[in-house]
């Protein structure tokens, strides 16, 4: 698996962010911050996630774009879009409760022209840990079956 990158755009307060290989929880700081960057935007209008080029996506990066996901429905009151083309990746997704958070489509989206990588941002380990605990506390209150899949995670990280 070639290492995870992030790439936005964004166009009158449409985002798009797309993943692309093994996107991990050592990005977790560089997604977090650009979400927030994103909501920062007072033109903020939509957003959606291609995850066509991502190989593989772990636990901490599925808690930040739940987390994505209920801030967009809170805040702005509509479910933003995932495109996802890998089958492995698809059902990860609705294992984990996301075809209620977002609307999930299994195509290719359209390629913004303009699309670039976002610098990454390395987080200080405790910062790290703190959006990786954060990112499954999302998780875990999306269903029990997520609670139970990542409680053992979570003590660990909690007593570590």
């Amino acid at each position: 698996m070639s290492d995870g990158r992030i790439l936005a755009a964004s166009h009158d307060g449409a985002y798009v962010i797309r993943f692309v290989g093994d996107v991990r929880l050592t990005l977790c700081t560089t997604i977090d911050d650009y979400f927030q960057h994103m909501f920062e935007d007072p033109d903020f209008a939509s957003v959606w996630v291609d995850l066509c080029e991502a190989e593989g996506i772990d636990s901490t990066t599925l808690g930040l774009l739940a987390k994505l996901a209920l801030r967009v429905k809170e805040r702005f009151g509509f479910q933003p879009a995932i495109y996802s083309c890998e089958p492995g990746i698809n059902r990860l997704l609705k294992s984990v409760g996301f075809d209620s958070l977002f609307q999930l489509h299994e195509e290719l989206c359209d390629n913004p022209q303009e699309i670039s990588e976002i610098p990454s941002i390395q987080g200080s380990e405790a910062i790290v840990k703190q959006k990786v605990i954060e990112a499954h506390r999302v998780l875990m209150d999306l269903s029990e079956e997520n609670r139970q899949r990542f409680k053992n995670l979570m003590t660990a990280l909690e007593q570590g």
